[in-house]
């Protein structure tokens, strides 16, 4: 099933997402829900909390990056619960974007490398380190299950450029190619 996009000034974008466990209701079906609708939406990542879902769950599948990448090639995975419990103090600025801020890009300051526990499908434990690119785009992920996003990064300055882009989002006065929801 492909869900709409939740987008900017919608509520649940800005919840500290919950923890789940193997019980959860239809978990399975739900990931392959994220899955599809992150394809439809062209997206290389996709949280919960983007289709609604207060949950500590996010997909990646970076492929789609991985010639400009490298290090995006072969990461699709499914992060339950996460944690990042390390960021090393060199950060970089790079361009993000994201489908719940559909029509901005910005760069963004973040540390290039990070560890990050988290459970998998299966709920088995895992701990990874990941760097570069990859580890920008699982920052970005776990940052909504934190109740953050991007812009949330960028000078006072900046967001206020942005402030006409983000109020006709949280309008739904955006013309994007997947479905998308406003918190009205």
């Amino acid at each position: 099933m492909i869900y709409p996009v939740v987008v900017y000034g919608h509520p649940v974008l800005r919840k500290v997402a919950k923890d789940i466990d193997s019980d959860y209701e239809k978990l399975d079906e739900l990931i392959e829900s994220m899955w599809e609708t992150m394809y439809k939406a062209d997206g290389i990542g996709l949280a919960a909390p983007q289709i609604g879902k207060p949950i500590r769950l996010f997909v990646i599948d970076g492929d789609a990056l991985k010639e400009e990448f490298p290090e995006l090639s072969g990461l699709k995975k499914v992060f339950i619960n996460a944690q990042i419990k390390l960021l090393e103090s060199k950060e970089e600025f790079l361009s993000e974007g994201c489908l719940s801020l559909p029509t901005i890009r910005e760069d963004v300051k973040r540390p290039s490398k990070i560890r990050i526990s988290y459970q998998d499908e299966n709920f088995d434990a895992v701990e990874e380190e990941y760097d570069g690119f990859a580890a920008r785009v699982i920052q970005h992920e776990y940052d909504h299950i934190e109740g953050k996003l991007f812009v949330d990064y960028l000078s006072p300055l900046k967001k206020r450029l942005l402030k006409s882009k983000l109020n006709k989002i949280a309008k739904g006065e955006v013309n994007i190619g997947y479905r998308f929801q406003t918190a009205k």
